[in-house]
């Protein structure tokens, strides 16, 4: 039998126990419970179920959104899976708990590629940056109006991890990225490419002496056979003898022999665009004038200045449309392309300048092909279209915004109908092959840029 103080120590024991059995029984309720708070936790995304996804399957992205601007330091307010990134989001959300501004998104997928040459393509309102394989081949992290990207990769065939980051700064809000087997065999409306056909290259916008964008573009010169356009303001700030001699000559004056300029408004900031005239001579055509034509091959070439006010004006009669509704009637060549400053249609700082609009006319009556531009410091192409901006596919003319030579980089403001392709951060020189009754063109990035665009087209 035991004694009374055995059972008092025992019952003392007892109620010592019980209040720490329940003490960790309710602390690891609690933890439960919180635990399952935070993996359901309001205004976390959520995949289909109801549960926020941390892996998708292969040919998916994983997608994280996060209410913070440029960067990655929060935890993913919306969390899912999506076959593909094709977001025009306008004003809206990307989903619950996004916010319509100042969000970033993350999408990190493993796709099937086939041995191949790929081309990335990325569009962004505003910031993007795409890797494949851990490798930054679009960089554009940058506040920017819908603008596209391209970037090739040489694929081997498997599985690869592609990602892609974006961030929307306000406005409208746009995010794409896509990828295409890049294949090399012939449009079959195209003639093949042909050694001898002759190449015209160039850009505008080029040598000003604070900028090594110059020297970087005239390296690409030195690569490239042909013969050599500007499209104006070839010498900041104000094309004098000294600016030509000391900013111009020394980069693009090494390929002076085999060029055919044009003026721009910035060499009109000397009297009479006379550091232009002097520096080009002959080449540059009559100084009163300012326009002159040639030809190469089997295309007719057509220099113009677009600085018209000073030569007699722009209109419809004035002396330069004049001369050049003559120069293209005595014309018997299928193709033409014309070069001058300013564009009639620009998505970037400028915009149009309607000033050109006779121009166009006269060329689109004569069914030129391809007009080259500058003054906007970017590049940009566009679809065919008439004089007054529709789409043209039959008889519409190609333009080309070439303001890439090495002054400066300028961005885009509004992008105008019918604009295809658009880059803001690479200097560089279009290149046009210049086929009996096709051309092809590529735009040559400067050495450590990937941005290029290229393509071919018949003529009227």
């Amino acid at each position: 039998m035991r004694s009374q103080s055995y059972w008092s120590h025992h019952r003392l024991a007892i109620a010592l126990t019980i209040p720490v059995v329940l003490a960790i029984a309710l602390a690891l309720g609690l933890y439960v419970s919180r635990s399952a708070e935070a993996h359901h936790k309001p205004g976390h995304g959520q995949g289909n179920g109801g549960t926020t996804p941390t892996t998708c399957n292969k040919g998916e992205f994983l997608a994280e959104y996060r209410n913070e601007l440029r960067t990655f330091n929060t935890q993913p307010v919306l969390t899912r899976c999506e076959t593909t990134i094709n977001n025009d989001w306008g004003s809206g959300s990307p989903g619950s708990g996004a916010n319509t501004d100042s969000f970033t998104a993350r999408w990190v997928g493993t796709f099937d590629f086939e041995a191949s040459d790929y081309e990335f393509t990325a569009t962004a309102d505003d910031g993007v940056r795409l890797w494949v394989d851990g490798q930054l081949l679009i960089d554009q992290w940058k506040d920017q109006g819908a603008t596209t990207y391209k970037a090739t990769k040489t694929m081997t065939a498997g599985a690869h991890e592609v990602k892609v980051e974006y961030y929307e700064y306000g406005g409208l809000a746009v995010a794409k990225a896509s990828w295409a087997k890049v294949t090399s065999s012939p449009t079959p409306t195209s003639p093949p490419p042909s050694t001898t056909d002759p190449v015209l290259v160039g850009a505008g916008d080029i040598a000003r002496c604070s900028s090594p964008g110059a020297e970087a573009t005239a390296r690409l010169l030195d690569g490239i056979s042909g013969t050599v356009y500007t499209t104006g303001d070839n010498a900041y700030e104000s094309g004098t003898a000294t600016e030509f001699a000391n900013c111009y000559n020394p980069t693009w004056g090494r390929h002076k022999s085999r060029t055919r300029p044009s003026v721009g408004n910035h060499e009109y900031g000397t009297a009479g665009a006379s550091g232009y005239f002097g520096y080009f001579g002959a080449a540059a055509g009559e100084p009163s004038k300012g326009y002159y034509s040639y030809n190469l091959g089997e295309w007719h070439v057509i220099s113009l200045n677009s600085m018209c006010e000073n030569v007699g004006g722009c209109g419809s009669t004035s002396p330069m449309v004049d001369w050049l509704k003559q120069d293209l009637a005595a014309n018997p060549r299928a193709c033409t392309v014309a070069y001058f400053h300013h564009p009639l249609f620009s998505s970037g700082e400028h915009g149009n300048d309607t000033k050109m609009r006779p121009t166009w006319d006269a060329l689109y009556s004569a069914n030129a092909d391809v007009v080259l531009n500058g003054h906007d410091h970017d590049y940009e192409r566009f679809a065919p279209q008439s004089p007054s901006g529709a789409a043209d596919t039959a008889r519409g003319i190609r333009e080309f915004v070439v303001g890439t030579g090495g002054g400066s980089h300028y961005g885009i403001v509004n992008v105008q109908p019918n604009s295809q392709v658009r880059n803001t951060d690479t200097y560089g020189v279009l290149k046009l092959a210049l086929h009996p009754t096709s051309y092809e063109w590529k735009f040559v990035p400067e050495a450590g840029k990937t941005f290029t665009d290229s393509g071919t087209t018949n003529c009227h």
